[in-house]
């Protein structure tokens, strides 16, 4: 079995790290270089960093934790929210952030990706799919940080993007976030037997349990977290042991 990586991730609000769920009820959790530090200390593999209400605002990423959080810590970031060119993720590669995520815009401009996989290189190209499921039983692509629904297809949109030049999809489920019920193990399965990329799965973790599921069931090559990384609910260490116990290595 593959190797997975433990990720936290950091939803960022006016500068400041926040929490909500089903992308609602949003409350103020700490400062990003502060919790930042904690988790690279705990041997966390990534973190990745959302301006949740950048690409709904119009405006670029805020990019002042950025270049902070890269000065004080040595693990990979990957940075989203409110990147829309080429210019964008040349200046986020530049400022620190070791992969830069893409959602609304790629959307709007599939040929983005396209010509950002050709300028930087696929690996630094991560594509977040905000999927919530329809009355067809199949999973509806959202963006505007979950506030618009658009005609795609989750899984069809995954394996476009990917022939576009995308290296990782991080697949996030509007009906699990920050519910605790376990990830949407169904909806990473299809996707991962779709594309020949890595696969972090994102939105509903609240026990040990839940991340062991998506490893087994859906393969998937990172697990992302927020909540009960957070409030101290689950720690990375005991997460990893956990998991090596039941035969899955943690990077």
């Amino acid at each position: 079995m593959n190797r997975v990586r433990i990720i936290p991730c950091l939803d960022i609000r006016k500068g400041r790290v926040v929490k909500g769920a089903k992308f609602k009820d949003i409350k103020d959790v700490d400062d990003p270089v502060k919790l930042a530090k904690y988790y690279s200390s705990s041997g966390a593999d990534e973190l990745v960093f959302f301006d949740i209400t950048a690409s709904n605002e119009e405006r670029k990423t805020s990019l002042n934790f950025v270049k902070e959080v890269a000065k004080e810590i040595n693990i990979p970031i990957c940075v989203g929210g409110g990147v829309s060119k080429v210019e964008d993720f040349e200046y986020l590669l530049k400022n620190g952030a070791k992969k830069v995520s893409v959602n609304s815009a790629a959307i709007k401009n599939p040929n983005l990706l396209k010509e950002v996989s050709e300028a930087f290189g696929s690996e630094q190209l991560v594509l977040s799919i905000d999927a919530k499921k329809n009355e067809e039983g199949s999973w509806s692509v959202y963006i505007k940080g979950g506030r618009e629904k658009t005609k795609l297809d989750a899984i069809e949109w995954a394996i476009k993007a990917v022939e576009l030049g995308v290296g990782e999809i991080v697949v996030n489920s509007i009906d699990e976030d920050g519910m605790k019920n376990g990830y949407d193990l169904e909806l990473l399965k299809k996707i991962k037997e779709a594309v020949n990329v890595p696969i972090v799965a994102s939105g509903g973790a609240g026990k040990y349990q839940h991340f062991l599921d998506a490893v087994k069931y859906a393969k998937v090559d990172g697990l992302l977290a927020a909540s009960v990384f957070h409030f101290g609910e689950i720690k990375i260490p005991d997460l990893k042991n956990y998991l090596k116990e039941k035969g899955v290595e943690a990077e």
